[in-house]
C-alpha cells in the first residue's frame, strides 16, 4: 500500500516591495515570527480574510498572527502559489 501524504503546501513567492522589507529585517524575533506566519499561509491560503476591493485585480486577502503581532498582505494564484505584497510589523 502507498504511504499517505498530507496535503501540499503552497509555494509563497514576494513581491519586490515585499522583498524590500525583507531585506530590513534584522532581528531573529522578527524573522521567526516572519516564518511562522508564513508556514501558516502556506498550509492554507485561505487563511486570510478577503479584502473588499474591485474584481480587475487579485484578490487581496490578509492573514494576522495576534500572537506573533504579524501581518501579512498576499494573493493566491490559479496555481496556489501565494504572493506576499507586504509584511506588517502589527
Amino acid at each position: 500500500m502507498a504511504p499517505q501524504h498530507g496535503s501540499r503546501r503552497a509555494r509563497v513567492a514576494f513581491s519586490d516591495s515585499a522583498a524590500k522589507q525583507l531585506e530590513s529585517i534584522t532581528s531573529e524575533a522578527e524573522i521567526h515570527a516572519l516564518d511562522r506566519a508564513l508556514v501558516v499561509v502556506s498550509v492554507d491560503p485561505d487563511i486570510g480574510e478577503p479584502i473588499p476591493g474591485d474584481a480587475s485585480g487579485p484578490q487581496l486577502r490578509q492573514y494576522t498572527d495576534d500572537l506573533e503581532r504579524v501581518r501579512l498582505l498576499y494573493w493566491v494564484t490559479a496555481l496556489r502559489t501565494v504572493v506576499v505584497v507586504a509584511y506588517i510589523e502589527v
